[in-house]
């Protein structure tokens, strides 16, 4: 009787377990990316800093 009970408790155990599926998916991954990237690099030097930075001016 216990042996009876054990093995129908088995089965109830195992038919009510949920199952895990791993599966790729059917279409492919898309990723867009519209990123529009603008710079601009603006240098302004005044003729005082120009003289600073002169070949003759010992600085460097």
């Amino acid at each position: 009787m216990k042996i009876l009970l054990l093995i129908t408790t088995f089965f109830v155990v195992t038919a009510c377990s949920p199952t895990i599926k791993v599966a790729p998916p059917k279409e492919p991954i898309e990723i867009n990316l519209n990123v529009k990237i603008e710079h601009e690099i603006q240098i302004q030097v005044d003729k005082e800093l120009e003289g600073l930075f002169d070949e003759d001016s010992g600085l460097f």
